[in-house]
């Protein structure tokens, strides 16, 4: 234990003095968790649109005048196609709306038309616009059939219909930043340990120093747990002070669940990932190598962890490798805990799941150390 606590002082020391270390860490767990739910908004604000009236009549100016801030944002109004077409492809606008000339006569029909051109480059802010058009021009159409032939809104309660009430849990407003700076908190809390852990142990080797620990009468895995309790220890108090002065105090995201067992849960997922890196260390050569393979691992990580596309939404393959993920589990398990205030009850597989691949994780990383540095 002497000899343990000897290595770990040593560990910190250098952590400590590594002053951009430093910075980069501060720097995550503040201005990165900011950021990442500030800068992403997953909703359609100020949209630049044009519009080509063609029809110029009452009904066509009472439809325009609903496309207003904060959704959309009237950037233009254009007389022709080439104009539409030169807007679009220079990227000036994402959106046009064509009204045709003979929109109010045909609406007078119950036929009228509008066309809508979006630049579908951002899929899913485009996707999110042609809804909110929709919504829009539904609801106008059934203002003017209200206005029309004495038809009021009991004669459309007189038609079978379902009525479809939504009811939002745990975000009721649904605020991205909410989910957006706590997703980018359990990002930077995966990225993190994997990166100073590697980065510490290869410094190591390429220094020399790593030969001189071991002719010290200390033991292989007492090196093994020095290089990833710092990081345990630092990360997950990090990470604390994320959640009470970012997520809580900044972004004012309410935390709901037992943060004492959130922080549990977090440094043993912490020591997985730093055990990962200690592995992915002793298969390289220099930090460059460690770097490319860190992104091969990560990127997977991160695309089938579920924190952007649902697992039920991917591919069968997909889904059944994100059970591979120890991500995944830990992003469910701190929405649950945090966001939601989940009981055991309701959390003990995403734990369970975590144990589970950590531990084999884990056991990997120790017997690969363990047969680089044994002595």
């Amino acid at each position: 234990m002497r000899r343990l606590v000897v290595l770990l002082k040593k560990e910190f020391l250098q952590l400590l003095r590594d002053k951009i270390l430093i910075i980069i860490l501060i720097y995550a767990f503040t201005i990165d968790v900011y950021v990442g739910g500030k800068g992403v908004k997953l909703k359609v604000n100020n949209f630049p649109t044009i519009i080509q009236d063609q029809s110029k009549s009452f009904k066509s100016r009472e439809l325009i005048s609903r496309f207003r801030e904060p959704y959309f944002k009237i950037l233009a109004f254009v007389e022709s196609d080439k104009e539409v077409v030169d807007w679009l492809d220079k990227g000036k606008a994402s959106m046009a709306i064509i009204i045709p000339p003979d929109f109010e006569r045909k609406v007078d029909k119950g036929q009228g038309k509008i066309q809508v051109i979006i630049d579908g480059t951002m899929s899913i802010t485009a996707t999110m616009a042609v809804s909110y058009v929709a919504e829009i021009t539904n609801d106008y159409a059934i203002e003017l059939l209200e206005r029309k032939g004495g038809v009021t809104k009991q004669f459309f309660e007189s038609f079978p219909q379902i009525d479809g009430r939504t009811r939002v849990l745990f975000n009721p407003n649904c605020l991205s930043h909410w989910f957006m700076g706590l997703a980018e908190l359990f990002n930077v809390i995966t990225m993190v340990p994997l990166l100073i852990t590697a980065a510490a142990l290869i410094k190591e080797k390429e220094y020399g120093t790593i030969e001189q620990l071991l002719v010290t009468p200390v033991r292989s895995w007492e090196i093994f747990l020095a290089k990833m309790l710092p990081t345990v220890i630092i990360v997950s108090l990090l990470a604390m002070l994320s959640i009470f002065i970012m997520i809580k105090g900044v972004l004012g995201v309410p935390i709901r669940g037992n943060l004492f067992l959130f922080y549990i849960v977090t440094c043993f997922y912490i020591f997985t990932l730093s055990s990962i890196g200690i592995a992915i260390a002793t298969m390289v050569r220099n930090l460059s190598q460690a770097m490319m393979v860190i992104m091969i691992i990560l990127v997977p990580m991160l695309m089938i962890s579920g924190v952007w596309t649902p697992p039920e939404a991917m591919r069968l393959f997909a889904r059944y490798a994100s059970l591979l993920s120890p991500m995944r589990y830990y992003l469910d398990f701190s929405y649950g805990v945090l966001l939601k205030g989940n009981s055991l009850k309701y959390i003990w597989h995403d734990i369970l799941g975590i144990l589970l691949i950590g531990s084999m994780l884990l056991a990997f990383s120790a017997v690969r150390f363990r047969q680089s540095f044994a002595k």
